[in-house]
């Protein structure tokens, strides 16, 4: 069942996240996941929830999603993300199909 990685993030430095902008994808790819939404336009629809970058990714599954964002391989990139901004992140798992 897909699994979906939600962060929504405070940039504290521009030019440092756009170092891990480079360096995520690959990473991001190589465990099957891809990007749905990387820091667009947002609207609140109800509540006050009020995101500042929010970034969506889709792995095969929440295990899949986990191996990344713990993987060697992403480890460099994160380390930036974890300097350049302030974030919280879930994953969730998908609504089965139907």
């Amino acid at each position: 069942m897909p699994a979906y990685v939600i962060n929504d993030m405070e940039v504290l430095d521009p030019a440092l996240l756009d170092e891990y902008k480079k360096l995520s994808p690959p990473t991001v790819a190589q465990y099957g996941g891809r990007f749905l939404a990387r820091g667009g336009r947002t609207e609140v629809l109800e509540g006050s929830w009020t995101p500042r970058r929010l970034v969506i990714l889709e792995f095969p599954s929440i295990e899949q999603a986990r191996a990344w964002a713990e993987s060697p391989e992403y480890a460099p990139a994160k380390a930036l993300r974890q300097r350049a901004a302030r974030s919280n992140i879930v994953v969730v798992e998908g609504a089965a199909p139907g």
